[in-house]
């Protein structure tokens, strides 16, 4: 099926991985989970195989984007080759791919839910904002490379960005975590700009 949407899904030992994979499932999409302990090789190479609309999801996690596995070498080698839709750490990691700048944050929020405003435009598109949004996190971006423009925000914290000139993707916040009530909707917009991107 030329529509069905197949899911690499780099896992960054997190708990919230299988519910991320989850709810790209439940919406039709075919997922494969790889650990971030391969080699960025093989999971590039299971992202770009042909054949069907492809999507690379670089999943949360603990730690640093420099210290989780093949993750950094994994995002830079995706750019412009797979649409990409980082989470979190995933969003951290797109931001220090391209160049930016991730640090503490000011205050580490683990399970808290905030209001964010988003520009409208894709993986946003038809969200109400503001909206409410789970945040787990005690790392941000602090500095955006000019590839990269703010795509949504809470009391002045990058929540979202997108890259200028290739398919990615990046949300500081879980869009899988019941906090986010408007996560499933965010999610099959992510399946719809990918298939999208990938034509």
């Amino acid at each position: 099926m030329p529509n069905v949407l197949s899911v690499t899904l780099l896992d960054n030992r997190d708990s919230f991985t299988y519910n991320l994979a989850e709810e790209f499932a439940v919406r039709g999409a075919q997922i494969e989970v790889i650990r971030h302990e391969a080699t960025a090789r093989r999971v590039l190479a299971q992202a770009t195989r042909p054949g069907g609309p492809r999507l690379l999801v670089i999943s949360p996690g603990p730690g640093t984007p420099s210290g989780a596995g093949c993750c950094l070498e994994v995002v830079r080698g995706a750019l412009g080759r797979v649409p990409l839709f980082g989470v979190c750490l995933g969003h951290q990691a797109l931001v220090e791919a391209t160049g930016g700048t991730v640090a503490r944050a000011p205050e580490a929020v683990h399970g808290k839910a905030v209001s964010i405003g988003h520009d409208g435009k894709p993986p946003f598109n038809g969200l109400p904002s503001p909206m409410p949004a789970g945040r787990y996190h005690s790392l941000v971006a602090t500095a955006l490379p000019a590839e990269l423009e703010l795509a949504a925000e809470a009391d002045g914290i990058v929540m979202a960005v997108r890259h200028r000139h290739a398919p990615a993707i990046g949300v500081q916040f879980h869009p899988e975590s019941v906090l986010t009530p408007e996560g499933g909707r965010l999610i099959g917009n992510v399946i719809a700009w990918a298939i999208h991107a990938g034509r």
